[in-house]
């Protein structure tokens, strides 16, 4: 509940970047340690061209990142297309990856960073929302490879072994990061959570065990107890993070709690995170803008989710929370903080599709009032029946405004009509 944005678990999160990097480093030197023997080329010079091979790679994707990919993601940002702009997201990341494989380092280094390329850019947030659901489902993919991998007979005949290799594992990774944790001044609860949630094995060492275990000859059996101990490690760990409140209710009635020392230089992601009290305004149009600033007057927060780049690189220009997305995916409603919002509004004439994401607002939070528009009559009943609290009816308040308008002419002020109509 809440466990995704905590301290620990974005404690754990670092560390399991940091991993990760390292894991890339023994990918891109891992074929000059195995195979510069064998072709009778010395160590140095198969490090050296590595190295030099995966720092032009480093190079290239940095000027695609700086130059090209957010100026491409602009331009398919512009045409509204949503499936122009996720072909175009999967071909760059594939793209890149085959580069890196061109140039004789690994496929995996290539994903990696082009994940990294295009995680500074106004359009991260749109492209999570798109690659969510692919990125499910090669999860789902990766952890039945794992079990498929699995030796059930080998596993039953060195169980004891397996077993204590495993708990061996986890509990030597949990107690390290836990005690980094706290000598960082995290709670006791922050580090624990950190320390249980990352004391499996990482998915990166099955891909590392692959690339070995094709370069050189591992004794038999051996690559079969490494997969059956981190299948275990990984099954394990849902079941242990159930311990973390006990645990870390255990060790702070044994040890004083520190006072926290980290003191976060918070990214426009973490600013959004970590509003509160805010409105969710959809849409930037005339009417969006005039509600921003009304707010603004007011002191009050607001965050804009638009599908207009310009918008967007405008408004994060200014310093204001904003979110390229499409409010009608679910993902959009994770990242908008919506739990501590005190309203959303949708600022544009609603429409079917429309529909579709109040009804995601509503089921996130029922309680949270929502705001709409709707341009014709006809269309109000369909927008009232999905829960919003106000609808303003553009026809009747343009009505309105041509009513008063025109009586004005008549040098009638609008509170008159009842009265003229009584005498």
């Amino acid at each position: 509940m809440g466990i995704s944005a905590s301290t620990g678990a974005r404690f754990s999160l670092g560390i399991a970047i940091f991993q990760d990097l390292f894991v890339i480093a023994f990918l891109v030197f891992l074929p000059a340690l195995f195979q510069s023997g064998a072709e009778d080329v010395p160590l140095f010079t198969s490090i050296f061209a590595t190295t030099w091979r995966g720092a032009a790679f480093i190079s290239i994707s940095l000027l695609l990142a700086q130059f090209i990919i957010p100026r491409l993601l602009l331009a398919v940002a512009r045409s509204r297309s949503r499936e122009l702009f996720t072909i175009t997201v999967a071909g760059l990341c594939i793209g890149v990856a085959f580069l890196a494989a061109m140039m004789g380092l690994s496929l995996p280094l290539g994903a990696f960073v082009a994940g990294l390329a295009v995680s500074e850019s106004i359009f991260k947030h749109r492209i999570l929302a798109e690659v969510t659901p692919l990125k499910d489902l090669f999860l789902t993919i990766f952890f039945i490879s794992v079990g498929l991998g699995v030796d059930l007979s080998s596993v039953f005949t060195h169980w004891l072994l397996l077993t204590g290799v495993a708990s061996g594992l986890i509990l030597f990774k949990a107690a390290l990061i836990t005690a980094i944790g706290r000598w960082m001044r995290l709670s006791w609860r922050a580090a624990a959570t950190a320390g249980i949630g990352l004391c499996r094995a990482g998915e990166f060492s099955l891909v590392l065990l692959s690339k070995t275990g094709s370069m050189t000859i591992w004794p038999e059996g051996f690559p079969q107890a490494l997969i059956a101990t981190m299948a275990f490690s990984m099954a394990s760990v849902p079941a242990l993070m159930s311990a973390v409140s006990p645990l870390a209710r255990f060790l702070d009635s044994y040890f004083p709690e520190r006072r926290p020392r980290l003191t976060p230089n918070l990214r426009p992601s973490q600013k959004i995170r970590a509003l509160s009290g805010h409105a969710v305004i959809c849409g930037y149009g005339p009417v969006g803008r005039s509600l921003a600033a009304a707010l603004d007057r007011q002191g009050l927060p607001a965050l804009v989710i638009d599908l207009n780049a310009d918008t967007i690189h405008e408004l994060l220009d200014e310093g204001m929370p904003a979110l390229f997305a499409d409010a009608r995916q679910p993902e959009v409603w994770e990242l908008a903080a919506l739990p501590s919002a005190r309203l959303v509004a949708f600022t544009f004439p609603a429409t079917r599709d429309l529909a579709n994401a109040i009804a995601l607002v509503r089921e996130r939070s029922p309680a949270l009032p929502i705001l709409a528009r709707a341009k014709f009559s006809s269309e109000a009943a369909a927008i009232k029946s999905t829960g919003v609290d106000v609808l303003i009816l553009d026809e009747e308040e343009s009505a309105r405004a041509l009513v008063e308008s025109a009586l004005r002419v008549f040098n009638v002020r609008p509170h008159e009509k009842t009265s003229n109509k009584e005498n």
